[in-house]
């Protein structure tokens, strides 16, 4: 059972020889919680990060202790509170970003807005200030609205680049590429969806006509599963009763994230995931579409493809609600003393 549990890890990095160059310094910041244990320990079990810090406002030391017991290369560090903030964050390579507070029954991501927009917009300034060449990947919900609040505190320390600053959108492709193989009898380790445009409610947009392998599916039931994709994180929510969000399938994609990162970055060629970035691609600023990621992060922007019509309606319904999100993000930014 444990072995397949870590079988992503291991997946993700064969082939690849445990050279110097897999010394990679990551930072979880928001480790404590119920995304950052789990990341943490994934992290911590494979072989291209040979530096963990983590960092939170309180327990860290103890899940720091806990994991630096486990017989893997990783020196773990814990740092705990805003003094500490700078010192987890020196010569980091990758800072992966799951801070903040969880959705709770009733509540959309926009919800969040408030107390998570203050988190990132200190942690991007800590980073701007302390690792500004680092690889940023967000989690920290929502995503539309954190990513341009990311982006917006790192110019203003002149560090921003938008290739290294990533909305991390992964874990709606491995819900599509779970749901399609349910349906369709299939190893969902084999199958992959890009999902297209933001991470929240129809701004999430499945492109199940480019699904490798090939799958066709009749309009009532392509609907169905569009928005269960799309409302997946809501059907969670709903199912732990108050208990929180996705956290552990969140920390598993937050993982393949960042070890899909790590892997271009030491030179594997051909590295493709979807994530929510600075883009050109459509009419709004940021946009999730398919990257091919290389040693200095974006390497190409490998856009929408050919979408079907269905696709095409979804995405003109997303676009006004994307411009909003993106635009809160950066007014609050605008606004902060």
């Amino acid at each position: 059972m444990f072995s397949r549990a870590v079988r992503p890890t291991i997946s993700l990095v064969r082939g690849l020889s445990t050279t110097s160059q897999n010394n990679a310094k990551v930072a979880v910041l928001g480790a404590s919680g119920g995304i950052g244990q789990p990341l943490s320990l994934l992290l911590k079990n494979s072989p291209l990060v040979s530096q963990l810090s983590l960092y939170d406002i309180a327990h860290t030391p103890g899940v720091a202790a806990d994991l630096s017991h486990i017989e893997t290369r990783a020196h773990v560090t814990g740092h705990i509170g805003p003094d500490q903030l700078g010192s987890a964050l020196q010569g980091c390579d990758v800072v992966v970003i799951p801070a903040g507070v969880p959705r709770k029954p009733g509540m959309t991501r926009d919800d969040l807005f408030n107390t998570n927009a203050t988190i990132v917009a200190t942690l991007a300034d800590a980073c701007a200030r302390n690792c500004p060449e680092a690889m940023i990947c967000v989690i920290a919900n929502p995503v539309n609205s954190t990513i341009p609040i990311t982006s917006e505190v790192m110019k203003k320390h002149g560090v921003y680049n938008p290739n290294r600053v990533f909305g991390v959108t992964t874990l709606d492709i491995v819900r599509a590429n779970t749901f399609v193989a349910e349906l369709k009898g299939l190893d969902p380790a084999r199958v992959n969806v890009p999902v297209i445009g933001g991470h929240a409610g129809k701004t999430i947009i499945p492109l199940i006509s480019q699904c490798t392998p090939k799958v066709e599916f009749p309009a009532d039931q392509l609907s169905a599963l569009t928005g269960r994709i799309q409302e997946a994180g809501t059907e969670v929510v709903k199912a732990k009763a108050g208990a929180g969000s996705a956290t552990l399938s969140m920390a598993y994609a937050g993982a393949r994230f960042t070890f899909s990162l790590l892997d271009a970055m030491n030179g594997k060629e051909g590295v493709v995931e979807c994530a929510f970035v600075r883009s050109e691609e459509t009419e709004c600023k940021y946009f999730s579409t398919p990257l091919l990621l290389g040693k200095n992060g974006i390497e190409k922007n490998l856009g929408l493809g050919k979408l079907s019509a269905f696709e095409e309606q979804l995405v003109a319904d997303a676009i006004g609600e994307l411009k909003a999100s993106i635009k809160k993000g950066e007014d609050f930014v605008s606004n902060m003393k």
